[in-house]
């Protein structure tokens, strides 16, 4: 993809892991498919965003990587505050969970959080990123 193809105008990487972070990071610019990508430390830093994004003072995401395990607050505490809140009712974000080994009961648990539409290992990997664009914004395209 080139500059004028680029789809989206915010990815958050949520992960407290550095090496992830940035992996994920310079593949994301590399195949530049967005025009803005942050990284937030825990799920804390990303509901707190994401309220004030609500609030118009953040620019609401497109896509969010979030990890399941993490200090502070973790993926699951994040979707559970995330729909507690009324965050997910009026956020429009995709959500993709990151886990380095996921269990049976942890990929089992996500399946009763609607916004969550897949698990990937870290890090992502070229072949995951175009797989996710093809599948959740091939419309967005289009619709240009």
């Amino acid at each position: 993809m080139n500059k004028s193809n680029t789809l989206l105008d915010l990815i958050l990487l949520v992960d407290d892991d550095d090496t992830t972070n940035y992996l994920n990071e310079r593949l994301l610019k590399e195949m530049q498919v967005a025009r803005q990508i942050l990284v937030l430390k825990n799920g804390k830093e990303a509901i707190n965003y994401l309220k004030r994004a609500n609030s118009a003072l953040e620019k609401h995401p497109d896509l969010m990587f979030l990890d399941i395990k993490m200090p502070v607050m973790d993926g699951f505490s994040f979707l559970e505050e995330y729909h507690n809140s009324g965050l997910d009712a009026a956020d429009h974000v995709i959500i993709m969970m990151l886990t380095s080994s996921a269990s049976f009961y942890d990929l089992e648990r996500l399946k009763k959080y609607n916004k969550v539409k897949k698990h990937f290992s870290k890090a992502l990997t070229k072949h995951d990123v175009q797989e996710i664009m093809n599948d959740y914004f091939r419309q967005k395209e289009i619709s240009r």
